[in-house]
């Protein structure tokens, strides 16, 4: 036991470092497959809203509130999401590239994949940058080939923009058609009141049936003013003259007249019973100016948020502009070959240190 120790002690840095370093070195400066990356640099952008408007309409739109950082993680993920994926297999056959024999067996995508691997192959070979300051969007990509690796990140950049092109109009469009649908059923709301109004007052043949009523009930008051004075006329009368005078008899029947006119002006005013009653006509009428006012209010609320509604969809349009165009690379940046070797260098030495320590406490406990 003691000569296995002492044999494995001898030659444990051999191993442990120098073999397996030996071994991953050719595996980097002879066996692995170039690649190269190529790289873009986006930003998304949004109409000056503020230089549109004035003040009010701007805070009451809620103009001037950034959503940066949301669209920037937004692009971020659509990047990475499945559905670019798909993109990019159909228009470059990305999946046919990544899994080509002539690159090394440890690179390449193998070649029965699922979807999952496919796409966590994929994600590994993409690197998104986002600067926090200024928004930028800085978009990575690798692949075996430096002509694939520019036509991929141009595909990037590409579906990118027509996305967020597409998503903010989406929004706009939706968003500003609910609200004119709206509007439009508030306009034709006020219209059927408004015609409904002149349709009543042509029935009744009445433009004011307010002002018809206190006509009417001013007439009423006059008669009984003037059956009052009659009356009064009478009584004195009376006192001078017989009941066969003739003028006794003028003012009862001028008396009897006026009573007859103030019923039938009554009549007008309180009957029920009548179609052209004057309260209830102006009961309906008050129900419909209700209804008039109350639809007036509906149109204008309306037409307030059509046009806030216009000033959010402006607000909400976002543009993907590039920054920095895609360019073709000369030379391959993976593998990083000195810093690879170095790293796993390194790791084996501190493993080499920790197999030392093992096998001395080992023998000193035999």
């Amino acid at each position: 036991m003691k000569e296995i120790l002492n044999k494995i002690k001898d030659n444990l840095f051999i191993t442990v470092v120098v073999i397996p370093v030996l071994i991953f070195s050719i595996y980097q400066l002879v066996i692995a497959s170039p690649r190269f990356e190529s790289k873009t640099q986006l930003i998304v952008q949004q109409p000056d809203g503020m230089a549109t408007m004035d003040a009010g309409m701007a805070l009451l739109s809620g103009l001037g509130v950034s959503s940066g950082n949301q669209d920037t993680q937004l692009v971020k993920s659509f990047i990475f999401s499945n559905d670019m994926l798909n993109y990019l297999e159909d228009q470059l056959s990305i999946k046919e590239h990544y899994s080509d024999h002539s690159y090394d067996l440890i690179s390449r995508l193998p070649e029965d994949a699922s979807s999952e691997e496919f796409q966590r192959y994929y994600q590994d070979k993409m690197h998104v940058e986002i600067d926090e300051k200024s928004s930028v969007i800085t978009v990575y990509a690798q692949a075996f080939d430096p002509k694939m690796s520019y036509e991929i990140t141009k595909a990037i950049s590409m579906k990118s923009e027509w996305f967020i092109n597409n998503v903010s109009h989406q929004l706009a469009e939706a968003q500003l058609a609910f609200i004119e649908k709206e509007h439009k059923g508030a306009e034709e709301r006020l219209q059927a009141i408004k015609s409904k109004l002149i349709q009543f007052q042509t029935k009744h043949r009445l433009l004011d049936p307010e002002k018809e009523g206190a006509a009417l009930s001013q007439i009423a008051y006059e008669l009984e003013g003037q059956i009052a004075i009659k009356n009064a006329e009478l009584k004195a009368t009376e006192l001078t003259m017989s009941n066969s005078a003739p003028q006794v008899l003028v003012l009862q029947n001028q008396i009897k007249a006026l009573n007859q006119q103030l019923l039938k002006e009554k009549s007008r005013l309180t009957d029920s019973n009548q179609k052209s009653s004057i309260n209830e006509v102006l009961s309906q009428f008050a129900d419909l100016k209700i209804e008039l006012e109350m639809a007036i209010s509906a149109y204008t609320s309306s037409t307030i948020s059509l046009e806030k509604s216009r000033i959010e969809a402006y607000r909400k349009l976002k543009f993907l502009i590039v920054v920095e165009e895609v360019q073709l690379p000369e030379e391959h940046k993976y593998p990083e070959i000195l810093y690879n070797i170095s790293l796993f260098s390194l790791l084996l030495v501190i493993f080499f240190g920790i197999m030392r320590i093992i096998i001395a406490t080992v023998h000193e406990l035999k």
